[in-house]
């Protein structure tokens, strides 16, 4: 193989890898920063750009520029106070935007309750979904047979219309009896087929990923049914995990309320909500039935 064809296969196979990794990467970002709703929010704050300022970088800073209320990204400078939060914080846009700011006149909004951002674990779980993505394709590529044909130039024609007859289905080939028929054989590579168990695994790293966004992934795993036990057991880990991001958000809305006066909320959103409950519920009846049954 010259080294120009082994460039473009390995150019090709990074690409796929890049391909595979940034679809995983986005689906993991887009289920994290749709997952609360901000209700009162003034027109001037884009709920969108402050969760994927809370997603990227851990924290968003909120105050009031003149007569507009904005949501921006922040850097933190100067004192801490008793409880670790800084004094002295500076909002800035991409645009150019600075703004000097402190605990007087502004409220720092979390991520969640370590004050650290979601992008770097999602990176990591999109990298291991990616790598089993690719392990699936790679394995279930290594399971084709094909055709292997032997000839001489001057059984090529002969062995090729042998072959298109084949590919076509026909019932009976006729062919030259001074054809070798062993010259057409299968091409093996004895790879095991293990793409099932790492489709397994690769589900089961998903639901890891949603487990920690705190998007509830109950019976998705399991082939068997799971008592009521077993889902709140599941579940604790989800809760956990949307508590500390939701918590956050909650006493950040909190202390912008009171220094403002306004009545932001924020809240899980309810179609989210919507999912668990109907999860808990199809395991809760699916535990009934078993006892009727019994």
């Amino acid at each position: 193989m010259s080294r120009r064809k082994r460039d473009r296969e390995f150019w090709e196979s990074a690409e796929l890898n890049n391909a595979a990794y940034i679809q995983y990467y986005d689906r993991l970002t887009e289920l994290s920063i749709s997952m609360f709703e901000w209700r009162n929010l003034p027109d001037t704050v884009d709920p969108r750009f402050l969760e994927l300022t809370l997603f990227s970088n851990g924290m968003a800073v909120f105050f009031k520029d003149e007569d507009d209320y904005l949501a921006l990204q922040c850097a933190i400078s100067g004192p801490l106070d008793v409880y670790r939060i800084p004094v002295r914080r500076r909002a800035y846009a991409v645009n150019g935007f600075n703004r000097e700011l402190d605990n007087k006149n502004s409220v720092i909004i979390y991520n969640n309750m370590l004050h650290k951002n979601s992008m770097l674990d999602v990176r990591m779980f999109a990298r291991e979904l990616y790598n089993l993505d690719r392990a699936i394709s790679v394995n279930a590529n290594a399971q084709k047979t094909p055709i292997l044909i032997r000839c001489t130039e001057n059984e090529r024609l002969s062995l090729e219309n042998v072959y298109m007859n084949y590919d076509g289905n026909k019932p009976v080939i006729f062919a030259d009896k001074q054809l070798n028929p062993n010259a057409i054989t299968v091409l093996k590579t004895d790879a095991p087929y293990v793409a099932d168990k790492l489709y397994t695994l690769k589900t089961q790293k998903w639901n890891e990923a949603l487990t920690y966004l705190g998007i509830s992934n109950v019976n998705i795993t399991k082939r068997e049914r799971l008592i009521t036990d077993e889902v709140t057991r599941n579940q604790g880990g989800t809760i956990a995990s949307r508590y500390s991001r939701l918590e956050s958000r909650r006493q950040a809305c909190k202390q912008i309320n009171e220094m403002f006066g306004l009545d932001i909320q924020c809240d899980y959103r309810e179609d989210y909500q919507e999912v668990v409950d109907a999860e808990d519920s199809d395991s809760i009846n699916d535990e009934h039935r078993d006892e009727v049954d019994k």
